[in-house]
Order: C-alpha cells, then structure tokens, then sequence
C-alpha cells in the first residue's frame, strides 16, 4: 500500500515501570460529571451523562518530575484548567454492562481538559456544537498510564490541581456523579469502545481561567502529579 503522504504517527503515552507505549484511538470526555463542578456552571442534579470528544494528537505527554511546556492557544481570552482522571481502556466493546466495565480497563492517568471557555460559551448561545471550545490542539494533557493494578483503589482517590502553588481544585474521585464503570457502560451504549481510548472522566469544582507564565501541578493519588507551564 502507498499512501499520497507519510501517515502522522500514532499518538501514544508512556506506561509506568515498562518501556511500552499506549497506543491512543479515541478521546472521550465526560461532561458535568461532580455535583459541585455542574452547579458552578449552572447546573444541578444527576443529569444523564453527555460526552464529547478531542482528537488522538490533542495529547500532550506530562513525564513525571519534569516541567512540561504548553502552549496558550489562539482566539481565547479565557482558558480554563479542569483536573480529570483518565481511564484508558484496554479491552474493546460495546453494550458493557457497569458489573464488566472493569475489565476492559488498562490503566489510568492524570490528565487536563484545556478549556476554551469563552469560545465554549458562545457556541453553546447560539445552540452550535462547542469543538472550538474543547477539541483543539494540545488541549489534552496527560501523564503517564499506570497498570490498573498497580494504581490502588482509584475510585476513591483524590484529585487536585494547584496553579502557582495554590490549590484550585480539590475533591475525590468518589464525588463522580457516575462512577467509572457506569461511564463506561453508558460510553459503549453510544460507541463501539476500541483498546487504545482514552475517558475524561470529568472536573471536579475550582475551573477558573490561567494566563501565560502560569504553572499547573495535579494530580491523582495513587497515580502521581503533572506540572505544566504555559508559555
């Protein structure tokens, strides 16, 4: 086979304790996923859960212990930082019932969806779909995937994000208005999940914007820290 160009490379992450790469298929993100996060943006209940999505290469790769540049994006005056864990999944399906989702998990990680909040919020005024907002490049951060059984009990760790050494963020993955598993059943109901996806699995409360110059550290206990400097 001969293609017209050279194929762009697989976006892929680093898996802790090995030299293996994970090969990235999808993103997914989960929105309005803690109570708290849903109220501040104007929101209350246990709403169905919606998704939404980035591109593979929208990653960027956080290595522990080491600062990490990220770039401000074009056409917003307001990006916004959401601390997120990442479920990457490793065993394919569709119509995973919540009692199975486990199994078809890999690892997880710490992450970041990047938020064009301003050009967010003008597409959802005028009812259009907020890609704009949420799909560009480097707006997904990622650290490094830990072997679901080396990451400890992930379903009730906690999760922070500091800008400038202040906490913004500050909850428990626990907070999840749907869990992990029940993500993943209501995720495969809509998509045929494939190995390689990756879930946002939501913010918790504190999303506020940050400015060039501005480094974020977060994290998830049990799965280390990100820091990032926006430049």
């Amino acid at each position: 086979m001969s293609y017209v160009f050279p194929p762009a490379p697989t976006p892929s992450v680093p898996v802790v304790g090995t030299e293996a790469q994970f090969p990235v298929h999808r993103i997914y993100c989960v929105g309005r996923n803690y109570e708290e996060h849903a109220k501040e943006m104007g929101f209350t209940g246990r709403e169905p859960p919606f998704f939404f999505m980035k591109p593979a290469d929208a990653i960027v790769v956080a290595p522990p212990g080491a600062t990490t540049p990220l770039s401000y994006p074009s056409l917003t005056a307001n990006l916004h930082h959401e601390i997120e864990l990442v479920v990457a999944i490793g065993k394919g399906g569709k119509n995973i019932a919540a009692a199975d989702a486990l199994s078809h998990i890999y690892g997880y990680a710490v992450g970041l969806d990047m938020t064009r909040r301003d050009l967010q919020n003008d597409m959802k005024k005028q009812g259009r779909p907020w890609s704009i907002g949420k799909g560009f490049d480097h707006s997904a951060p990622i650290g490094p995937i830990t072997p679901a059984a080396k990451a400890g009990d992930v379903g009730k760790a906690g999760i922070w994000l500091q800008v400038n050494g202040v906490d913004r963020q500050r909850s428990n993955v626990a907070q999840l208005i749907w869990n992990i598993a029940e993500t993943i059943e209501h995720l495969s109901a809509a998509w045929e999940l494939q190995p390689g996806d990756l879930i946002y699995t939501g913010t918790p409360e504190g999303v506020s914007a940050v400015v060039t110059g501005d480094m974020l550290e977060g994290g998830v206990d049990g799965l280390g820290s990100i820091r990032l400097k926006l430049v």
